[in-house]
């Protein structure tokens, strides 16, 4: 029997959003033309045209935290399950997004090696964990901050890899097995350099891989709503002013085409724009004010 929250919705066979919905834009990333944001909440806008929107739609299903993304008369395919997703050569999404990590995306990079790194989890399962080692080794299972924690002593096990987290954000991974200190840049492995990032929390971090893919947890994101880069002041849960701070300090170090966050929108650009982008937000983050937590006013 279907909980009260997933209850079929009456009328013809169709794709819809269940009450569940936390409004995490997850779904809306996958699937944009087909689902999008009524009265903060996902909705499905449309039906599917083709098979590959059915396609956008099963990926947006996997991909939601909550399993909220529905059809009235069938389950979802197996076989339709996209994760991981190629992104692009070396980079892959996760997918599987965990209700421990508020809905946060995950990715994998292939480094020169062939080995692979993590970056932030999805949620657990052997299964998962199958699907993702597939791809090769992986050495190594970073974490962006606090709020992305879960699962990571899971997945290192797993894989055998080094569990990284840096020493502001310590006490939410106790058991890492490596220690990011400071504010200087450090190398994880070849190619992929992690840039403590305090702000969003205190040990928030953001990773740099081959100055092509920048993993930036909660520090920033793409907005679809601004076209631009962005920061989530409204949930900066350590401090706005710090993460102003760790924007300037970093902007003219960090070099990358593709942004890929924990929240928020991808989006690839050529590396000068990126760094004109980057030098900017900095700009505008230095000029903004503590403000009490929101979900509600991110601006996805």
């Amino acid at each position: 029997m279907e909980s009260p929250q997933s209850a079929r919705p009456a009328g013809e066979p169709h794709w819809y959003v269940d009450s569940r919905c936390t409004n995490c834009d997850v779904a809306r990333q996958l699937a944009p033309d087909l689902i999008r944001e009524v009265d903060g909440r996902a909705e499905v806008v449309r039906q599917p045209r083709d098979e590959a929107e059915v396609r956008q739609l099963h990926a947006a299903a996997y991909a939601c935290h909550t399993r909220s993304i529905r059809h009235t008369d069938r389950r979802l395919d197996p076989a339709l399950d996209p994760f991981p997703l190629a992104l692009d050569a070396d980079v892959w999404l996760c997918g599987h997004n965990s209700p421990h990590t508020a809905a946060a995306n995950s990715y994998l990079v292939r480094r020169r090696s062939g080995a692979l790194v993590m970056i932030d989890t999805p949620r657990w399962s052997t299964a998962l964990a199958a699907r993702y080692e597939a791809l090769g080794p992986v050495t190594d299972v970073v974490l962006t901050h606090r709020d992305h924690t879960a699962h990571g002593r899971q997945y290192a096990d797993r894989f055998g890899a080094r569990l990284w987290v840096h020493e502001g954000d310590l006490d939410a991974a106790a058991d890492a097995d490596r220690v990011l200190r400071g504010t200087d840049p450090a190398e994880i492995t070849e190619g992929l350099i992690a840039h403590p990032f305090p702000g969003h929390t205190r040990g928030s971090v953001v990773y740099v891989a081959d100055e092509r893919y920048c993993f930036a947890g909660d520090s920033f994101y793409w907005s679809r709503a601004t076209d631009d880069l962005e920061v989530a002041d409204s949930v900066t849960w350590y401090s706005i002013d710090e993460l102003g701070a760790s924007l300037a300090r970093t902007a003219g170090l960090l070099r990358f085409q593709w942004v890929l966050p924990g929240h928020g929108d991808r989006k690839r650009l050529p590396a000068q724009e990126m760094s004109e982008r980057i030098r900017n937000l900095a700009v505008r983050t230095r000029r903004l004010q503590p403000r009490p937590v929101d979900f509600t006013a991110v601006r996805w």
